[in-house]
């Protein structure tokens, strides 16, 4: 294998070389050595594997194919399967009803019971009979499927942001991208099940394909990534995540209660009743927010190191933004796949090549006008993006005049 691993005595507790081991293990996989093999040696000179460790190991996979990236995440769901050392504890907050934890964990249920019951027992029923009522129920099924959406979603907003400030960067864009995967598979059942036109195994593979993933990815999140949360959030950022919960909405079932902590909830800032003077005028903080708030746009702040530092809270957002992202970069709260666009446009901006840069896109129910604007000071200098996004159906919806009040 290697020359890390040619000696017994390196399975020892030396920190050092176990990371050592473990870096050669996934190399060795990424090369495409056997898993059996490879897990062989897992077992003789690793054994049990920490929390601690797995969010240690980071690694970059942007260049490999979307079967690739699976079939490499299986195998290292097959390395790590009964191997990762449970953590001990006295008080359990994800057995609490409301807890954030316990919420996803209880999705988790009704997404393998939906996959692994309801849709593997719909899709015997096709493979038998591809009839127009067996299509039927597996797009109703694939529908409810579809708000997986939203467990996704909490966790990228919510968890992902909060790893990343402890430097745990490993299971956040490599499993941002599996969700994806798992999100295109979903609209690409539903569309051969919607315009089904007979290819019977295109939806069975498909399907089969979704829920393989479905359930491998329960696994990741309840072996690997909600124990590291559990070990490094404080109460006080479980606090914060339950709040800003509510905002993405919830997969399938909502939390059996409201979760309030054993210690005293964090108090609200309140906001200061300072007035800013501005070159037009002058406004209380409580003035400004409500204004900003009351705009029917979303606003987005990023300052010159593409750090978001605020964003517009009104009655209906786009897209969905929790307080989680204040301090994080804008490229890591973006998907992935789409990083590469804003890190190309954020360059033109600081090299002075563009001022604005627009993009109008279906999302949902909604046409989105999305304008970006490099913010510039009086002497050029650049000092930040702001992103506006706007929903512009009911602006083309218009005709005619109108003069007087409704």
């Amino acid at each position: 294998m290697s020359e890390f691993i040619n000696n017994r005595e390196l399975r020892s507790n030396n920190p050092n070389k176990r990371q050592a081991i473990l870096k050669q293990i996934f190399e060795d996989l990424h090369a495409g050595k056997n898993v059996a093999e490879v897990k062989a040696h897992f077992d003789a000179f690793i054994g049990k594997i920490t929390i601690d460790e797995i969010s240690q190991l980071q690694h970059d996979y942007g260049s490999l194919s979307v079967e690739e990236m699976h079939q490499l995440h299986a195998k290292h769901t097959e390395i790590f399967k009964d191997s990762i050392e449970e953590i001990e504890k006295t008080n359990k907050p994800e057995e609490i009803p409301g807890h954030p934890i316990h919420t996803f964990i209880l999705e988790n249920r009704e997404l393998d019971k939906l996959a692994n019951i309801t849709i593997q027992g719909d899709l015997g029923e096709f493979v038998q009979a591809d009839s127009p009522e067996n299509v039927l129920k597996l797009i109703e099924d694939i529908n409810l499927l579809h708000d997986i959406d939203k467990h996704y979603s909490r966790k990228e907003n919510l968890i992902f942001p909060y790893l990343e400030t402890y430097g745990i960067f490993g299971p956040t864009t490599n499993m941002w991208r599996i969700n994806d995967f798992i999100r295109d598979a979903i609209k690409d059942a539903r569309q051969k099940l919607t315009s089904y036109n007979g290819d019977k195994q295109a939806v069975i593979e498909v399907l089969n394909f979704v829920i393989q993933e479905v359930t491998t990815m329960i696994y990741r999140e309840e072996n690997i990534l909600f124990p590291m949360a559990l070990n490094n959030f404080t109460e006080d950022e479980w606090v914060k995540i339950a709040r800003e919960s509510d905002e993405i909405g919830y997969c399938l079932i909502a939390p059996e209660e409201v979760w309030k902590p054993e210690r005293h909830a964090l108090d609200e800032k309140a906001i200061s009743e300072g007035y800013i003077k501005m070159e037009t005028g002058i406004l209380s903080l409580k003035q400004l927010e409500l204004l900003l708030n009351h705009l029917p746009v979303d606003l987005t702040f990023i300052d010159q190191d593409d750090v978001v530092r605020y964003f517009s809270h009104g009655k209906e957002r786009i897209f969905a933004r929790t307080k989680a992202v204040i301090g994080r970069t804008v490229q890591n709260c973006h998907p992935p796949r789409s990083v590469h666009v804003v890190e190309e446009l954020l360059a033109d901006f600081k090299a002075g090549r563009k001022d604005t840069e627009d993009f109008w896109i279906k999302f949902r129910d909604k046409y989105v006008y999305i304008r970006y604007f490099a913010v510039r000071d009086e002497n050029g200098k650049y000092i930040g993006t702001l992103e506006f996004t706007q929903n512009i159906d009911p602006i083309q919806a218009i005709e005619g005049e109108k003069r007087i009040m409704s």
